[in-house]
């Protein structure tokens, strides 16, 4: 007889949330996931009967607790990100989907819930260098994704402690983890592979602003060390915990570590911040003028991400989660080369 399902993951059809399946597998756990569509890979793994899918958005609540039917765990992953669309878009999806996933907790008896937030929420447009979490969630945001992102977050540390169906008391903890990046990577790599081979690749001022990006594998161990700790009366209960590698580089260097990890070559231009700034100001405007469909190559928020130092304080989340990075990123660097070369 196969073990019950306790274990809820959303946007398990996005990087992390299926790197965090694969993992909470390969541990032998069957979990049920809440996404839009499938796909291959989680239509094989519910084949194998090792996953669960419900369908459906995440603001329609009916589709939230449909997947809350006797669940212990979530990992809320599930979000809209990304640079470009309306307010409403984002918030319908990272806000009003985030508390039906508290209210749903609450009302099936959930007892703990790990929230995937971001580390965009407090950077205001300027440089960041080893902060920490007492750096508060700007008022100040360039795109929707970090203004609602925040909002989320606010209100999943609120919901720490309160009580659901029954006892249950519901536990909670929010990770930003950094620019995930790795095997499998649908966003950062791919989007600097397109335009290297475009030759399209700049450096915002010449990529010397140093940042601390993650490894996907690193992501999933902060997810699942915050899992095995979260309790009503744990240290991280409640709070927020910037997650990275550790090692805060030049922008250069991981930009052009990945594109080399894919077998290219390339010496990009290089174009100060102010100028970048101005560009993405003026590709935005174009953009909504004539109404063009996906995301605009730039934008003020990118060129500002680029340009400008992030890399966090991690002793919190090594503190409170014991969490150290556990591939370096030149060992993650290699990992992803030999990836891209077994897929040719």
């Amino acid at each position: 007889m196969s073990a019950p399902i306790s274990i809820l993951v959303t946007g398990a059809s996005g990087f992390l949330g299926g790197a965090l399946i694969d993992a909470l597998v390969a541990r032998g756990h069957r979990v049920r996931t809440l996404q839009r569509t499938k796909g291959e890979r989680l239509t094989r793994l519910e084949r194998e009967g090792n996953v669960e899918n419900v369908l459906g958005p995440m603001d329609d609540r009916a589709s939230v607790a449909r997947a809350m039917e006797g669940i212990e765990t979530v990992f809320h992953v599930a979000a809209k990100a990304g640079v470009w669309g309306s307010y409403d878009e984002y918030f319908r999806a990272n806000v009003i989907g985030t508390r039906h996933v508290i209210e749903e907790a609450r009302a099936h008896g959930v007892r703990r819930l790990v929230y995937t937030s971001s580390p965009s929420i407090v950077h205001a447009g300027g440089d960041q260098e080893g902060i920490d979490e007492s750096t508060p969630i700007s008022d100040r945001h360039a795109t929707h994704y970090p203004a609602t992102k925040g909002i989320a977050e606010r209100e999943v540390l609120a919901a720490h402690g309160t009580r659901g169906k029954g006892e249950a008391v519901l536990a909670t903890v929010a990770l930003r983890p950094h620019l995930i990046w790795g095997p499998g990577d649908t966003n950062i790599a791919p989007r600097m592979v397109e335009r290297a081979k475009a030759g399209r690749l700049v450096l915002v001022g010449g990529g010397t602003k140093k940042i601390d990006a993650t490894y996907i594998d690193s992501a999933v161990h902060a997810h699942l060390l915050a899992w095995e700790r979260l309790a009503p009366d744990a240290a991280c209960g409640g709070k927020a915990y910037f997650i990275a590698q550790g090692e805060p580089m030049p922008s250069r260097d991981l930009i052009l570590g990945l594109v080399r990890a894919h077998g290219l070559d390339v010496r990009p231009r290089s174009i100060p911040l102010p100028v970048a700034k101005a560009l993405g100001s003026a590709v935005e405007l174009a953009w909504r003028v004539t109404r063009r469909s996906g995301e605009p190559p730039l934008t003020r928020f990118l060129a500002e991400q680029l340009g400008t130092a992030h890399w966090y304080s991690l002793a919190a989340a090594e503190r409170d989660l014991g969490y150290r990075a556990p591939v370096t990123t030149a060992e993650g660097l290699e990992r992803l080369a030999v990836h891209v070369r077994a897929q040719r």
